[in-house]
């Protein structure tokens, strides 16, 4: 047994962090502030959006996306009850979310490779369920690596659908040169410790559309009036006080919408702008880990998959699928590497066949789904963060060169 355990994330508290942390509180104020507003510009700017708006994790960010988009006013067709298209194969938020804004989850099969919805299964689905009857299309960049965006566009203009882009595992992987997350009409990313930038549990929406990040910016406050990126009362101003000088209501507490609270705090945003300032030295270092890991494990295949490496993706862990030509099974390889001290997960579960709260939808979705299933009982991954040594890689190359594959 290996002491010393060999995680799916990391994060390193340095001088860094500390010192930003140490600013929030000596300023006395740890809600959200200025720093939060430092975040968003900077994160805006890493992407390469017009803006950028914090909430308190990627699970909200979903939430007050899809919220925002009932009310922005852009169709009509993007209103409670409509059916959006996404992907199965993901983390349970992205459906979750979906369904608490009252929209219905219309799941398609994935890419087996790259673990991505396909504009092929996009437009198949229109075709079944018919364009008037859907809102929007969520592609998810899972593990970072891109859906085929342009024709995911092309498919949503021509239908009038949104596509809202869940880039949580992909911040900083590109797609014909240009990040993830600008290309739909909004995207959300998460900031979760064993993410490619972490701030411990903290999320974003970015857009190009700056009247829809306002309606954000409302919506992520249970929906209140404001709608001001920086607050301006501390300078004697407010414009919706000066709009309506007979008033005597204060619009922080008057409330336009219905929704709820997902605002995030200054002492967490401390912590993901120093990330963000350290994102390309993260970006490199994991994608130099999985190019060697698969340099060096090659003689795995068929056996076990390994992930597809490309330099333009911006790894959020290290995939594998376990392929039934192995000798042994996921379970049995996941138990040999928890024992040598590499933590590992399975890759999430396909939503409508394999997770419990979905169990409703499973009789409709039989074999309709196979990569998705597949997956969801092949695939797994580890860790390949920045964190990570020279000496835990080649330790990773040795355990996994030592397990049972070859079927007798």
């Amino acid at each position: 047994m290996r002491k010393k355990t060999i995680g799916i994330g990391d994060f390193q508290i340095g001088d860094d962090e500390i010192q930003a942390v140490h600013n929030v509180l000596v300023s006395q104020r740890i809600t959200e502030g200025i720093v939060t507003r430092k975040f968003e510009q900077a994160f805006a700017k890493y992407i390469g959006t017009q803006g950028a708006v914090a909430v308190n994790s990627g699970s909200s960010a979903l939430l007050v996306a899809y919220l925002t988009f009932q009310v922005c006013g852009k169709s009509k067709k993007w209103v409670k009850g409509k059916k959006v298209i996404t992907s199965p194969l993901t983390y349970v938020a992205t459906a979750n979310a979906m369904v608490l804004a009252g929209f219905e989850p219309v799941f398609v099969d994935v890419d087996p490779k790259r673990f991505v919805i396909t504009p092929e299964n996009i437009e198949r689905a229109i075709h079944e369920h018919g364009a008037d009857n859907i809102a929007g299309i969520v592609p998810v960049h899972l593990m970072g690596y891109a859906c085929d965006m342009d024709p995911i566009m092309d498919i949503a203009r021509k239908h009038d659908l949104f596509v809202l882009e869940d880039a949580a595992q992909a911040h900083g992987s590109l797609y014909k040169g240009k990040c993830l997350g600008t290309y739909g009409d909004a995207a959300i990313f998460s900031f979760y410790i064993a993410h490619n930038i972490q701030a411990g549990e903290m999320g974003a929406i970015v857009s190009n559309d700056q009247s829809f990040l306002k309606l954000v910016k409302q919506m992520k406050a249970n929906g209140r009036l404001c709608d001001c990126f920086v607050c301006t009362r501390s300078k004697g101003t407010c414009p919706n006080v000066d709009a309506n000088p007979d008033s005597d209501n204060d619009p922080r507490f008057m409330h336009r919408f219905i929704s709820g609270n997902f605002k995030t705090m200054d002492l967490v945003t401390a912590l993901a702008l120093t990330q963000v300032g350290k994102a390309d030295a993260i970006f490199k270092k994991r994608s130099e880990t999985v190019k060697y890991l698969n340099e060096k494990l090659a003689s795995l295949e068929p056996m076990i998959s390994l992930p597809p490496y490309s330099p333009e993706v911006s790894y959020l862990a290290y995939p594998l699928v376990v392929n039934d030509s192995s000798a042994i099974n996921r379970k049995a390889i996941r138990r040999l590497l928890e024992e040598q001290g590499i933590e590992n997960r399975p890759l999430f579960g396909s939503i409508p066949s394999q997770q419990p709260a979905y169990e409703y939808l499973k009789s409709a979705y039989a074999g309709k789904l196979p990569n998705a299933d597949y997956l969801g009982t092949h695939a797994l991954y580890i860790g390949c963060h920045q964190y990570l040594t020279q000496e835990d890689i080649d330790y990773i190359v040795a355990i996994f060169k030592k397990l049972p594959l070859t079927r007798k």
